[in-house]
């Protein structure tokens, strides 16, 4: 192992090399400042050129910061990612048709990157399935310009899945937070471990070049051994960056770290807005001892709602960065008060075999099927980031978002719904822009989802999507059903949504928790056997 600058280290990027990214979302083990260096190079020197760059989670902060400083035309060929929106320049590079860019799942990512450390041909899934990142649809292409099939249909044992081919890495960057002499990498400041040993495994293996950014550096021998999460044998490149920050929101937050946890009471309440009344009506789906994930969006509110009501330590959340337990903060991929945390690969495992209770995911637009884009739309492409994986092998999944998009303008007086103006996007639509979660497919497997707006609430059954709950103060056919593309069934049952979800003090959820039963007990126990 060396310790190198940041110019010597990313001197070893050549033309047309495949460079991996550790590190997830909003800067969370993100190796910034090798970002930072190698698009200095490239604007100096106009290298390396052609590259293709690999990272399962979208890295960015919408803004500039991550994967957007390598976003220059002739410097990245291809793109492979879980998700754009976190990049703007790379978006635009794929919209421009500038860049062959392909979203697939964070989850079929991660784990092809522990079967490609394993020197195994590809990954094997049904993850995908009858969504755009299906082969006989678009194969996960965001651009025109990406040709090049990276998924193939398979047909074992009579059933269906998808193949996700591996990848040759020339270099992968990391983070950790220390680095002993000889290349031992510890994450103690770190928020996530993402996939950071399969990734470094798998480069290693291939004979590629192992690179990673720490903020310090320790003797030989200093590290306790169970602290080191990258083994020095795999190292061939030590960066010290003393300023990283710990995700692009935070410096640095010992709750994130796993150092302390901190009063629930720190966590600010949500404004009395659509955002709040979507996350407490999804909050009514909770139940004792539920395992749930949040999802990006209107669903993170959930996390703020449980605190708030008090429940946290009745449920079971977590996030497919590997965190379990305690809250999932609002900055995608952290958690504060969590109680254990895993490699990514391992919490998609768990997820892709049906280990979640319920998922809270948002939605953009939703058709007469019940199924969900959340991919692209409106001219935006955004990705899936780890929405495809579990969407589709949760128990039960509650699909949230406003009931349309774009300036509107809404709010609730005495308990009443009152429009100021509705958004300018509907999103209850005739067609799909892209597929992102197959309500018909859904179905086949006897998955139960629901669709939570602000004004009402949708159920998928046998033919498509039904009206089961209604706002207090919505007229059902100005407000909803004009508001929609298609017509849908309307439940002879129709209710008002609970009462309680449209004033601000408290709904006392700790009541409904309390005489709920835990659904999720193992037979075994259930039946008291011996």
């Amino acid at each position: 192992m060396q310790v190198v600058s940041f110019e010597k280290a990313v001197s070893y990027i050549r033309d047309g090399d495949t460079l991996m990214i550790g590190g997830s979302g909003g800067g969370h083990a993100v190796p910034e400042a090798l970002i930072v260096a190698l698009g200095k190079r490239f604007e100096s020197s106009g290298s390396p050129q052609n590259i293709t760059l690999l990272h399962p989670v979208g890295i960015g902060d919408n803004h500039s910061q991550g994967v957007g400083h390598l976003a220059h035309p002739g410097m990245v060929k291809r793109i492979v990612t879980g998700a754009l929106v976190n990049s703007p320049a790379f978006q635009t590079l794929a919209e421009q048709n500038k860049v062959e860019a392909y979203t697939l799942p964070q989850g079929a990512l991660s784990q092809l990157i522990r079967e490609m450390a394993a020197g195994r041909p590809g990954l094997l899934t049904q993850t995908g399935l009858h969504t755009f990142i299906d082969p006989r649809k678009d194969g996960g292409r965001q651009s025109e310009c990406a040709q090049e099939a990276l998924v193939e249909l398979v047909i074992l044992a009579g059933k269906e899945w998808i193949f996700y081919k591996p990848y040759h890495v020339d270099v992968v960057f990391l983070r950790g937070t220390t680095a002993d002499e000889d290349g031992n990498v510890s994450l103690e400041q770190e928020a996530v471990f993402g996939e950071m040993l399969a990734m470094a495994q798998a480069v290693h293996n291939q004979g590629g070049l192992v690179i990673v950014q720490v903020a310090r550096l320790a003797k030989r021998d200093t590290i306790p051994a169970k602290d080191v999460k990258v083994p020095g044998m795999l190292v061939d490149l030590v960066v010290v960056d003393p300023q990283q920050w710990q995700t692009y929101q935070m410096k640095y937050s010992p709750a994130y770290a796993g150092e302390i946890k901190v009063p629930l009471t720190e966590i600010a309440s949500l404004p009395f807005d659509a955002r709040k009344i979507i996350a407490r009506r999804a909050a009514l789906e909770l139940f004792p001892g539920a395992i749930c994930n949040l999802g990006s969006g209107v669903s993170t509110g959930i996390a703020t709602i449980a605190a708030e009501e008090d429940v946290v330590d009745q449920i079971i959340l977590t996030n497919e960065q590997g965190l379990n337990g305690g809250v999932p903060s609002a900055d995608a991929g952290a958690a504060i008060n969590y109680t254990s945390i895993i490699d990514q690969p391992y919490q998609f495992d768990f997820y892709d075999g049906g280990g979640l209770d319920l998922a809270f995911l948002s939605f953009a637009q939703v058709d007469a099927d019940g199924s969900v884009n959340v991919s692209r739309f409106n001219g935006r492409i955004i990705g899936v980031g780890g929405f495809v994986n579990i969407s589709q092998y949760a128990r039960k999944v509650i699909f949230s978002g406003t009931f349309t998009a774009g300036k509107l303008d809404i709010s609730w007086q005495n308990g009443k719904t009152a429009i100021h103006q509705d958004g300018k996007f509907k999103k209850f639509v005739k067609a799909l822009e892209q597929v992102s979660y197959s309500g018909p497919f859904a179905h086949e497997r006897e998955q139960e989802a629901l669709y939570i707006t602000e004004r009402a609430v949708f159920r998928r059954y046998e033919s498509g999507l039904e009206l089961i709950e209604i706002a207090p103060g919505i007229e059902l056919e100005r407000d909803i059903l004009k508001q929609m593309e298609f017509q849908p069934a309307v439940s002879p049952h129709l209710k008002e949504m609970d009462a309680r979800i449209f004033h601000e003090e408290k709904m006392g959820l700790q009541k409904d928790l309390a005489v709920k039963n835990r659904t999720n007990i193992p037979t075994r126990l259930k039946e008291g056997w011996i």
